[in-house]
């Protein structure tokens, strides 16, 4: 890698200088979550550029975390897949996001808002089995972003994996979500639960009774939601 070396012997010296360069752990979440292909990186990664992902996923692939495979449903395609090594550092990654989780104040998390990355995470963590066996629309709504950013659509089909939409799938809608993207955050990262905002006018949702009234066993939380806050402690 370009990185210069540390010039250590130490197992965590060495280790850093292919994993502490800048969004090269955050890009590892993102493939040990199980996305593969470029475009779906991106999404994880929103403020992260083009170019500085494609040399993140270059300098993986030389230190042996990533192979580029072919695709084996879309021919011309390629994916990135961890290799042993890089499966390797799933626990690794779990243990940095405990960590923060434990030991960062919940305002810090925040202070940092972004719909996309929400609104992805969201979707690979929904649990459809919680929903009726047919198509199923939600619509996010956050009143307070601009156009562009204020409304997402989650398309969930029985037996397809969930879709996320920037634009409007053109389907009719289950459910409608209406909150702002501090408090979506919020209980998606477990500091206030779907009950608690709806109690503080925080959170509305009108439609289908059902799929509203099981929104806390369908929507899922973050993989850390659970661990308890350290910081005050």
């Amino acid at each position: 890698m370009a990185q210069a070396s540390y010039g250590q012997f130490c197992p965590v010296a060495l280790a850093a200088e292919v994993l502490c360069t800048r969004w090269t752990v955050v890009l590892v979440r993102e493939l040990v979550a199980g996305s593969t292909r470029f475009n779906d990186l991106r999404r994880g990664v929103p403020r992260m550029s083009p170019a500085l992902l494609v040399k993140r996923l270059r300098d993986l692939e030389e230190a042996g975390i990533v192979r580029r495979v072919a695709s084996r449903t879309e021919p011309g395609i390629l994916e990135y897949h961890l290799t042993p090594a890089g499966r390797d550092l799933k626990p690794v990654v779990e243990a940095i996001g405990i960590w923060g989780q434990r030991w960062f104040e919940a305002d810090v998390s925040l202070q940092h808002l972004d719909p996309s990355l929400l609104m992805w995470d969201m979707h690979r963590n929904l649990d459809p089995t919680t929903l009726p066996p047919r198509r199923c629309v939600i619509q996010f709504l956050y009143p307070e972003l601009p156009a562009a950013r204020r409304r997402w659509w989650l398309l969930i089909e029985p037996g397809v994996e969930v879709d996320l939409c920037s634009v409007d799938p053109g389907f009719d809608i289950d459910l409608y979500v209406t909150t702002d993207l501090r408090t979506m955050t919020a209980i998606w990262m477990g500091q206030t639960t779907v009950r608690q905002a709806m109690s503080d006018g925080r959170l509305v949702l009108t439609g289908d009774r059902q799929v509203a009234s099981q929104m806390y066993a369908w929507l899922g939380l973050s993989p850390f939601a659970t661990e308890k806050k350290l910081v005050s402690a």
